[in-house]
């Protein structure tokens, strides 16, 4: 009998240290050293041709396993195995190709749970958010629906394969705001049963611009809660701010006061209610006004230029909000007077500040630990 007993407690043994080894090497909080890897990995991600297999960051060495074909709008990834057993998943931004600006101008809002209908015989189905007022930029998520399968095939055959439960998502750009989106399709696609079980997922999102609208941010703050997702932003850069952002009464939870304007000023005297109720129709007309004209021109309008380079994408129906909203914990880069000397502001060179040098060199001034 104690000799069963000793091989259950053995086996128990060895059991209990595969998960205390579960998410040893990667770890949650932003660490600075990590990020100045991943944005070599991501400057090198970024360029066209095929670079060496392996890069050394600060202290492990990256190599390059898999690089993507070119999807959807120029789309393209890459997955880097660290060696301490950790997968990054590195997805490209912007590329000087009218198609994939395309994807970042193609910017009115659809439901963050829905499908697309890629083409005649693909029909994407996502879920990126619990909350039914969550939505999502149409083109980021158009950008997903043509990576999305084939990271999560190469992480179920990585999982198979090498045993890795450990992965960094990472982008900066337009990869940025994918990262995002990759993130929150995961952890639902994980939640489901549709990726193996014990999971584990860390995200940076450099220089990326807002992903969706409020209700997303809140989805997505909570589900990588606990220093599970970072927003790497310079302050001097445009694009963090961007995509333009309309607010109307319709953004609000349910119970605001603005929602029953009558109500509201239902104690002012009556020149005092008229003239208030006046200038709220006013402006609540104007925000209205302009959330149907970013639906005319982000939306259906850019959508057909995108047919003509995906001809048998459907157009989406898209959400009533462009109440655009950053998500994830911020890591603020500040420029000082160094950094001004070295990267002036010139209306000519319009993405200064959004290169990886820029950051990188905040980085490095901002965690002397690194140097």
């Amino acid at each position: 009998m104690s000799y069963f007993k000793n091989i259950f407690l053995l086996a128990l043994l060895i059991c209990c240290s595969g998960l205390m080894l579960h998410a040893q090497n990667l770890k949650p909080g932003f660490d600075a050293g990590e990020y100045l890897d991943l944005l070599q990995v991501s400057e090198t991600t970024h360029k066209d041709s095929i670079m060496p297999g392996t890069i050394v960051g600060s202290k492990l060495k990256y190599e390059l396993i898999y690089r993507s074909p070119e999807m959807g709008l120029k789309n393209r990834w890459e997955f880097w195995f660290r060696e301490d057993g950790v997968g990054v998943i590195s997805i490209r931004g912007t590329v000087q190709h009218a198609s994939s600006w395309m994807e970042n101008f193609y910017a009115a809002q659809i439901p963050a749970t829905g499908n697309l209908q890629i083409n005649d015989s693909t029909n994407f189905t996502y879920k990126l958010a619990n909350d039914i007022k969550a939505s999502v930029h149409v083109g980021w998520t158009l950008g997903l629906a043509h990576i999305a399968p084939d990271i999560t095939n190469t992480i179920r055959n990585i999982n198979k394969e090498k045993n890795t439960n450990e992965f960094i998502i990472m982008g900066h750009s337009q990869g940025g705001a994918l990262a995002f989106l990759v993130t929150s399709y995961l952890h639902y696609l994980a939640a489901s049963g549709g990726l193996p079980a014990g999971l584990y997922f860390k995200t940076y999102c450099s220089a990326a611009p807002k992903p969706g609208n409020m209700y997303y941010a809140y989805d997505f703050d909570f589900i990588t809660r606990n220093g599970l997702a970072f927003t790497i932003v310079n302050t001097a850069d445009w694009v963090p701010e961007s995509p333009f952002t309309v607010q109307t009464i319709s953004d609000f939870n349910s119970g605001n006061p603005f929602s029953d304007i009558s109500s509201l000023l239902g104690s002012q005297k009556a020149g005092v209610r008229w003239y208030l109720k006046s200038m709220y129709h006013k402006m609540d007309r104007s925000t209205k006004k302009a959330q149907k004209r970013f639906d005319k021109y982000l939306g259906h309008k850019v959508y057909g230029q995108v047919k003509k380079v995906l001809p048998q994408f459907r157009e989406p129906a898209y959400a009533y909000t462009t109440n655009y909203m950053r998500a994830g914990i911020p890591i603020v880069l500040q420029p000082d007077a160094s950094y001004k000397s070295a990267f002036p502001d010139d209306p000519k060179k319009t993405f200064i500040h959004h290169l990886f040098k820029p950051y990188e060199m905040m980085i490095k001034k901002y965690y002397p630990e690194l140097n």
